[in-house]
């Protein structure tokens, strides 16, 4: 059985939730992968799509340089699904007109069905021939192209969604992708499963056995090498490389002594005694806070962590005989990023928290078993292939770990103080039913030392800031609204228990103007 058979292709126009719609498909248990919009005509043919969706996008398509669809698309033959910038993108080139709107709507609407709908037929929210949904648009279809017709409208704009008359080609104002939409899952089902005709191929199991199966095929008898974090893809990476080779995985594990509380020994007792992984461990606690004494800027830090840990890995690997491969946790959004960075239309934000890529002399070609998958589908992996819930469905953690979490220079000290500080937070977060309620959740050392009052004794120590916001995307966050008995009972755990801290103080910042993580 071949997985990928039925799939769709969404060429990315540049929307901040182009990865949503990917994820939205995949949940309904069809494979599809997003494409730059610009990508060339011939590709799209021999990818064989069973259904083409066109995403929004922040541009204009009534100015001369914004991006247009190539017409070829709709002689394929095949059901063309376009989202905002992508409904306007369809009007366009048929002929319509689009325009600058009067009045701009973003955030809730409602939407009145008209005429009969292939694509909405049926599918309404309490009051029938009403949709409640989510829209985030600045222009709007003027003229109707011809050969379309309108299948819904809202009190601000006069198209909707609309629908060709004579083939399976329609378009939607809003966006159906984000859970605002209520019905958007009922959509998404509609244009895959009536209109395209898919199947549903695409799910843990069924994607287990396809991946193992790939990996044995492409390994052979040679070793692999894995760096093993700690984190979520490099844990998911080795529980399936172990299913699928066994003893020819060889791990490597660094332990930083930056790393969450006790996470050496649990990375230990979870893959080498749990699940008998080969894994090597490196004690380098030491070697990190010399290399980083002194240094006090992020970027800095983020390097001399990054550089180091490549050094140690070199050297633990030149050590081993037989080794072919290089295995790395490489997920979908990755490719996807670099695929846009490559065509030189996106725009960096910021740079990521990861430790630097592996340099590309050592001679080992490189495997990397999870580049079609989201991080949503590499937990159900990680579940599924026996590793812990609560390890897979963790919050995320920065590559240079505590390092950037640490305010200026990083010391052992420090290190140890913010791990129990931040082990507290956590487990009181689970404890309260919260950890789930939150998107990431952290403790922040800060080299500053304040006054407090402990018994009969004045306490002149240090300050721990509390950090928890809730997410969609990590693209915008804000700040949670965390319960203040739970707050007030976090901090005096800390205090307490913590000789070196006297306050703590908690960070209602939402992103944007701040940034998740402090560094």
């Amino acid at each position: 059985m071949n997985i990928k058979n039925n799939k769709i292709l969404i060429l990315d126009f540049g929307s901040q939730f182009t990865q949503l719609i990917a994820r939205r498909i995949r949940e309904a248990g069809v494979y599809c992968e997003v494409w730059p919009w610009d990508v060339d005509f011939a590709l799209i043919g021999g990818f064989n799509p069973k259904g083409l969706i066109l995403s929004g996008g922040p541009e204009s398509v009534h100015l001369d340089d914004g991006p247009k669809v190539n017409g070829q698309v709709f002689d394929l033959g095949i059901p063309v699904f376009g989202i905002c910038y992508g409904m306007q993108v369809i009007a366009h080139h048929f002929g319509g007109t689009v325009i600058p709107s009067d009045e701009k709507e973003f955030g809730y609407a409602h939407v009145q069905l008209k005429n009969d709908s292939q694509l909405l037929d049926g599918i309404f929210d309490e009051k029938a021939g009403q949709l409640d949904v989510w829209m985030s648009h600045g222009d709007k279809v003027d003229v109707m192209p011809e050969g379309f017709y309108v299948t819904s409208s809202s009190a601000t704009a006069p198209v909707t969604s609309f629908e060709n008359n004579q083939s399976t080609v329609f378009g939607i104002q809003f966006h159906a992708e984000v859970s605002h939409t209520t019905q958007g899952k009922k959509i998404f089902d509609r244009f895959l499963f009536d209109i395209c005709g898919c199947e549903k191929l695409w799910k843990t199991d069924n994607i287990i056995e396809t991946h193992v199966e790939n990996v044995k095929k492409i390994a052979g008898n040679d070793k692999v090498l894995l760096g093993l974090s700690g984190g979520v893809d490099s844990s998911v990476v080795a529980a399936l490389l172990h299913q699928a080779i066994g003893d020819q995985l060889v791990c490597v594990f660094v332990d930083t002594g930056l790393l969450r509380y006790k996470e050496g020994d649990q990375v230990m007792e979870t893959m080498a005694e749990g699940m008998d992984i080969h894994v090597i461990r490196v004690n380098a606690q030491q070697m990190y806070y010399e290399a980083l004494k002194g240094e006090e800027d992020p970027e800095a830090k983020r390097k001399i962590i990054g550089n180091l840990f490549i050094k140690i890995f070199e050297e633990e690997a030149r050590k081993l005989d037989n080794v072919k491969w290089l295995a790395q946790g490489t997920i979908y959004p990755d490719v996807i990023e670099s695929a846009a960075s490559a065509t030189g239309k996106s725009h960096v934000i910021k740079s990521h928290h990861n430790v630097g890529g592996l340099p590309a002399d050592m001679e080992l070609q490189l495997l990397e078993p999870l580049r079609d998958l989201f991080k949503d589908e590499v937990r159900k992996m990680g579940v599924a292939l026996g590793l812990p819930k609560a390890m897979v469905y963790r919050h995320p953690f920065p590559g240079p770990g505590l390092g950037v979490r640490i305010l200026g220079e990083v010391k052992q000290h420090y290190a140890e103080i913010l791990a129990k500080a931040d082990h507290i937070f956590i487990t009181e977060l689970v404890k309260w039913d919260l950890y789930d309620k939150t998107s990431q959740a952290f403790a922040v050392f800060l080299p500053v030392k304040s006054v407090g009052v402990v018994g009969d004794a004045r306490r002149y120590e240090y300050v721990i800031a509390l950090r928890a916001v809730e997410t969609i995307d990590f693209m915008t966050a804000r700040w949670a609204h965390l319960p203040y008995k739970f707050l007030e009972h976090v901090s005096t755990r800390i205090i307490n228990e913590i000789d070196k801290v006297s306050r703590v103080v908690y960070d209602i910042s939402s992103k944007p103007p701040a940034t998740i993580e402090w560094e």
